[in-house]
């Protein structure tokens, strides 16, 4: 008997202990869809300036939603991180995530780029503008990301897939401005001017505009700084457009405190520090994106491309009307 119910209790503290690890009153334990190298600068500072100690787990955004969700109340987590707010948004509306009051908050992030009901906040920007040939392209011919339906770009523009979530958010943010008849026809417009099949990421897409695959195409800032730091003679340069009316497609990288957080408090300390200066350099600045704070600057790098005006339309529109932009891009044929 004595061992059975020793080998009982046993058993009950090894699954106890695997539900909820053991976290100490000063430790917080986050959930990031960014990759290690990224973010673990972040946390190592915010150790060092609050003591403060941080557990991190990295993996793809939908499955550590899932997980999120299968571990419920017994969930270790205190913060999600992921890319893009249609991850964002969804996290929210499967209840994931938490709403949170801060004034430092509100100050530190515009409106456009955080949770209408403050479930996540923005924290770093990056852009998906339009890329070209200098050598075969005058900016001057280039105005917006609906004129690249037009048909002096038949043969001549590239894309990357339409199955990435960065291409379905700006075609949700289309809808949301165009409507879904017109985002139709650009998006068939697009699709008849290919002058290749679509590329599996940003990278390959400007390579094959420098080898002369096509001249133009649309990609995020932060893949062209990459390239651009390997390759300094790089004949790609970025063009902003719709600068005259919506302004450039811009999304967030971002968290939010979760639903069954064991350390809330500190959980939102740690969320209000991320948007503060010292955080959002080192954000920004490992990836080469633009910090969320508009206070802070960005990298030299990235300021050494040019200003620009940007879409103010919630970012949260990527999430809500992501279906209906994948729905559209099947039907015009944009794989």
């Amino acid at each position: 008997m004595k061992v059975w119910l020793t080998s009982i209790l046993t058993l009950l503290v090894w699954m106890t202990g695997f539900l909820v690890p053991a976290q100490a009153a000063d430790e917080l334990v986050v959930y990031s869809a960014r990759n290690e190298q990224l973010v673990r600068p972040l946390f190592d500072a915010y150790t060092r300036a609050s003591g403060t100690s941080i557990r991190f787990i990295t993996d793809k955004a939908g499955p550590l939603m899932q997980r999120l969700k299968a571990e419920g109340a017994n969930t270790p987590a205190d913060l999600l991180i992921t890319v893009d707010a249609g991850n964002l948004w969804r996290a929210a509306e499967e209840g994931v995530l938490q709403p949170v009051k801060s004034a430092v908050l509100s100050k530190n992030i515009p409106a456009h780029l955080r949770d209408p009901g403050n479930q996540w906040f923005g924290l770093s920007v990056r852009a998906r503008t339009i890329v070209y040939s200098t050598v075969r392209v005058k900016p001057s011919e280039l105005s917006t990301y609906e004129d690249l339906a037009s048909a002096k770009w038949k043969k001549r523009l590239c894309l990357r897939t339409s199955k990435k979530v960065y291409n379905q958010s700006l075609v949700a943010t289309m809808i949301a401005r165009l409507g879904e008849e017109k985002t139709d026809e650009v998006i068939r417009g697009w699709v008849a001017n290919l002058a290749t099949d679509v590329f599996s990421n940003d990278t390959s897409l400007m390579q094959a505009i420098e080898a002369g695959q096509c001249d133009v195409g649309i990609v995020n800032t932060y893949y062209y700084g990459r390239l651009k730091k390997k390759q300094p003679n790089l004949d790609v340069a970025l063009f902003w457009p719709n600068q005259e009316t919506s302004g450039v497609h811009v999304n967030v990288s971002g968290a939010g405190v979760t639903r069954y957080a064991k350390h809330r408090d500190s959980a939102v300390k740690f969320l209000e520090w991320l948007s503060t200066p010292p955080a959002q350099k080192i954000l920004a600045e490992s990836n080469m994106e633009y910090p969320a704070n508009p206070q802070v600057k960005p990298d030299p790098l990235v300021a050494s491309w040019g200003s620009f005006k940007q879409d103010t339309l919630n970012v949260s529109n990527a999430g809500k009307l992501q279906s209906s932009a994948v729905m559209l891009m099947d039907r015009t044929g944009y794989r």
